[in-house]
């Protein structure tokens, strides 16, 4: 479904991704796991098109996207849940389902807010509150509700469980294996090695804009040496 073959990416001249590959399947939760400043967020922003690469492919559904505007791409299915979460101060949590609705007016996978809040009960009784009146909980419930509105291909998460209390975070493993059931892949960039393994079928290890470790969970899992070397796990 994504392919992405040896990817450079430049921050002016610094040379961040080094040739970065990587795939994702249908029904699958890959997850890319590395240090802070290993290149995992900037691999994200690379397939998004929020940071263009100068070299390599990256290609979607068979649809070459390495030179495509960010809007097109997410246009082609993938919804993108960022680092900050992106809430609106000022939007309700109704207005920021409705605007995700609209937006996929041609998708046919497309929800409703009902179903955001049969899958996070709590943001139903917040509906009418504004996105700076939300925890910092709610505000990740609803970076991932109004992702699964748009009825994605594919679901891209940056950090989602990033100060989270451990409650919230069990809530969001549940609904993100849940989602990963309904056949909807993910790609996943998490510090937290728990919640990564529990959710992932297949990891990237970076460090220093190089993929040092590719394989299945357990195989990372039972590999200490490179666990030690660039998880510090």
């Amino acid at each position: 479904m994504l392919k992405v073959n040896d990817i450079h990416t430049y921050y002016g001249e610094s040379h961040v991704l080094q040739g970065v590959s990587l795939d994702v399947s249908h029904g699958q939760c890959v997850a890319l796991l590395g240090r802070n400043g290993a290149g995992k967020t900037t691999t994200l922003r690379s397939i998004l098109g929020l940071t263009p690469t100068r070299r390599g492919e990256i290609s979607f559904n068979g649809t070459g996207i390495s030179h495509l505007p960010t809007y097109r791409i997410v246009r082609l299915g993938i919804a993108f849940v960022p680092e900050d979460r992106g809430i609106f101060p000022n939007v309700t949590v109704n207005e920021h389902l409705a605007m995700a609705y609209a937006a996929a007016k041609n998708r046919p996978g497309r929800k409703t807010a009902k179903y955001a809040f049969e899958i996070f009960p709590r943001l139903g009784e917040r509906q009418n509150s504004l996105g700076g009146q939300l925890s910092g909980g709610e505000q990740q419930m609803l970076a991932i509700a109004r992702a699964l509105v748009a009825g994605p291909d594919l679901m891209v998460l940056d950090e989602p469980s990033e100060g989270l209390a451990p409650v919230i975070i069990q809530t969001l493993a549940e609904v993100l294996l849940d989602v990963k059931a309904s056949g909807i892949p993910i790609l996943l960039v998490e510090q937290n090695f728990y919640l990564a393994t529990r959710l992932a079928d297949f990891i990237y290890v970076l460090s220093q804009g190089r993929v040092q470790f590719s394989g299945k969970t357990h195989d990372l899992v039972h590999n200490e040496d490179v666990k030690r070397t660039y998880l510090s796990v």
